[in-house]
């Protein structure tokens, strides 16, 4: 991080110096008292489950230079603990971090890239940072820092030398990425997919578009809007229809951005063509844009993932970034934690996917389940959770979905997973189907039931914990 004032963080969060000296110099950003160093500014953050607060004066006691706080009782407590603190009152922390990133972030002239969408965005993020990084010294999120904490703590990050930023935004109702937008105010952006993630919430699939398209509330006319065109909510007419939506909501709003689109369809501007899936050793396809084509070798697991590579490329084009050099960044990938990882256990296959679940990234799994060579293809199936009233239609699909793939054995876990159950019993007798309400009762038979040979695939949201039952696989 680039070193800057108490006076400097007091001016770009409006807050008021209570006591300290204004000239500090701060060398980073902490939210958790345990981290913190001497060249740090503790922001006390109001989360869930803790309020930072309450270790505040934890902050001090470690030699914390400067904290912010938004509780008067609690900044006079840590005044009496270490007076020479510089203690900044505001009225909200959470929103005192979110300016403070804004303004740090307009201090570096970079590219800015928006990254959003149902699923795909973590693969997507990665996909753009290796394409990218090949021309440009690039930053993007770590890990799964994409919410209204997670993204102000990854600009902090930035360094003189960055040349482009990638910034994945996500979201679980409206304004969230509006919010994310207003930080960033990203030059292009990126919409991977509008599917059902997040439907308890937002209702309609139009609905989660309109959400997602927060994204370009704060676009001029110079800027791009990249979407995979092949999702039957993201073609040129439905987003010009939401895009004429946000119009009548506010005049301010601007319609003369230029919307790219990537996909299968002949007319797209990036043609995605000739996807092959190789099983474990990835996947291959080619992808023309202006008469040139490129073939592409991603070492992932899933078909799907062509389509998160071509918006990648279309925004690595729209940077000067060749095909040819899209296609040597993406050779090089790594696959993300948690998201369709293989490994072998005691010759047992194991395809961790437990990061998440929607119904659309559900299927892609069972696809990878089934390219992956193997005696029997065992899928471990939770819950999806924030579905709402669709669950039961959408877990009962996806039932159906395993059955028509011929997965060998379903075992699923969960209140609403007992629908995959219903639909898979009901769609094929062939498939084995196993019930738990509780992870604990399979886990106790998994040494018994699993056999060398045998590829399994885990996935469930990830407040199901489906990690646990990867754990105990690993340990067999």
């Amino acid at each position: 991080m680039k070193k800057i004032t108490v006076m400097e963080i007091q001016n770009a969060v409006k807050g008021v110096l209570l006591c300290g000296n204004a000239d500090t110099m701060i060398e980073g950003i902490a939210i958790d008292s345990r981290e913190v160093s001497s060249n740090d500014i503790f922001f006390a953050i109001v989360g869930e489950e803790q309020d930072g607060h309450i270790y505040a004066g934890s902050a001090a006691e470690k030699g914390c230079p400067a904290i912010v706080l938004h509780n008067k009782q609690i900044a006079d407590e840590v005044k009496k603990i270490r007076p020479d603190t510089a203690i900044l009152l505001v009225e909200d922390t959470t929103r005192a971090l979110q300016d403070l990133a804004e303004w740090y972030l307009s201090l570096f002239p970079i590219k800015k890239i928006g990254v959003t969408g149902s699923t795909g965005k973590t693969t997507t993020k990665e996909m753009l940072y290796a394409v990218i990084s090949q021309k440009y010294k690039t930053l993007r999120n770590l890990g799964n820092y994409n919410n209204h904490i997670g993204l102000p703590l990854t600009i902090f990050h930035l360094e003189e030398d960055i040349e482009v930023g990638i910034f994945e935004m996500g979201m679980s109702e409206f304004g969230e990425i509006h919010r994310l937008a207003d930080i960033v105010r990203p030059d292009l952006a990126v919409i991977t997919n509008v599917g059902t993630s997040h439907i308890e919430y937002l209702k309609t699939r139009e609905n989660i578009l309109k959400a997602k398209m927060e994204i370009t509330d704060f676009f001029q006319d110079k800027n791009k809007l990249f979407v995979n065109e092949d999702n039957d909510m993201l073609t040129k007419k439905m987003v010009s229809k939401c895009m004429q939506e946000k119009k009548k909501d506010d005049a301010s709003y601007c319609e003369d951005f230029q919307i790219v689109t990537a996909g299968e369809d002949e007319h797209a501007d990036f043609q995605l063509s000739h996807r092959r899936d190789l099983g474990e050793s990835g996947i291959q396809f080619t992808i023309t844009h202006e008469k040139t084509s490129q073939e592409f070798s991603l070492p992932l697991l899933g078909n799907h993932n062509g389509w998160n590579a071509m918006l990648a490329v279309a925004v690595g084009a729209s940077l000067d970034i060749s095909l040819k050099e899209a296609a040597a960044g993406l050779a090089n990938m790594e696959g993300t934690n948690r998201r369709l990882n293989i490994e072998v256990k005691n010759g047992i296959k194991l395809i961790d996917d437990t990061y998440n679940a929607s119904p659309d990234s559900m299927k892609a799994a069972i696809d990878v389940l089934m390219s992956i060579s193997g005696a029997r293809k065992v899928a471990i199936l939770a819950d999806i959770l924030e579905m709402g009233e669709v669950a039961e239609e959408y877990h009962y699909q996806i039932g159906e979905y395993v059955s028509h793939k011929e997965v060998d054995v379903v075992i699923t876990i969960g209140k609403n997973a007992k629908f995959i159950s219903e639909g898979a019993e009901a769609a094929s007798k062939k498939t084995i189907v196993i019930h738990h309400e509780e992870k604990e009762t399979l886990m106790d038979n998994l040494e018994d039931f699993l056999k060398p040979g045998d590829v399994v695939l885990v996935k469930g949201s990830n407040g199901m914990r489906m990690a646990e039952i990867v754990n105990k696989i690993r340990s067999l």
